[in-house]
């Protein structure tokens, strides 16, 4: 096999498996080639990768080592998405009132689902966590995305317990969007006791719905390690959970002078 046909096979089969460790003898087997030639070969793609600013891989060495992809995404790239969307989202038609705005178009293009995912994915990854967790509303996508870059399962909590689900274990919870109290259940199948959680939403007022479901996923003792979300108000500036990281910022939405103001998360480049 001619090494730039190799080469690119290696970059498809890794970039479509992210965080999937890889003995090093696996490529050598299959393409029939000494560790010699992979070490070049992968020398090759990780230049690839940062040429392109979509991730990096990473070598371990030793017993149990191997290669593996980790996604990434550029500081251009956040950029450039984050001028898109403020773009979208300034637009008074998205106005829906109650200080709302129409969001689902975004959060389920698949453009936008997968560069926030990266992102999210590069930020959080190394903190040694087991689950992708989210609940059933637009942050599906965005959820679903994380979790395949990094190469965890997702769990997805519900607003009502579900037949389905088996056995559940449920909550109430104060929704400070809503400022009412409401509800969510997750399977006693969906967790294991001890593990480790990264929360991701779409959305993010005052952090009630995260911090109910921080509070059930403590039912479990699973810790919270990391809460991504898409989209932040600005207000109210205390928030029921901490140690989160946003895209965009919504910091006022006027709805009487029909102007929505946006800032990009500077955080992001820290």
């Amino acid at each position: 096999m001619k090494k730039n046909l190799r080469v690119g096979l290696l970059l498809d089969e890794l970039t479509s498996n992210p965080c999937r460790l890889y003995e090093s003898r696996y490529f050598c087997s299959k393409y029939d080639i000494a560790k010699s030639s992979l070490s070049e070969d992968i020398k090759l793609v990780n230049e690839i990768l940062h040429e392109n600013g979509s991730g990096r891989i990473e070598s371990i060495q030793g017993v149990g080592g191997g290669i593996r992809y980790i996604p990434g995404i550029s500081d251009e790239g956040i950029r450039e998405l984050q001028a898109e969307l403020i773009e979208a989202l300034s637009d008074t038609s998205r106005m829906l009132g109650g200080k709302y705005l129409y969001t689902s178009d975004i959060m389920f293009d698949g453009s936008n689902v997968s560069r926030i995912g990266r992102i999210f994915a590069q930020r959080f990854y190394g903190l040694g966590a087991d689950y992708v967790v989210t609940v059933e509303t637009k942050g599906i996508p965005i959820a679903a995305q994380t979790a395949f870059m990094l190469g965890l399962p997702l769990v997805v909590i519900r607003r009502e317990a579900k037949y389905s689900e088996g056995s559940t274990v449920s909550i109430n919870y104060f929704s400070g969007t809503n400022e009412r109290i409401q509800k969510m259940s997750i399977s006693k199948r969906a967790v294991e006791h001890g593990r480790k959680a990264i929360i991701i939403d779409d959305f993010m007022r005052g952090g009630g719905s995260l911090k109910g479901i921080q509070d059930i996923l403590g039912e479990f003792d699973v810790e919270t390690i990391a809460i991504g979300v898409a989209l932040e108000s600005r207000l109210p500036e205390r928030k029921k959970v901490s140690n989160y990281t946003s895209i965009i910022i919504i910091d006022e939405i006027d709805e009487e002078n029909k102007k929505i103001s946006l800032s990009a998360n500077e955080g992001l480049f820290e």
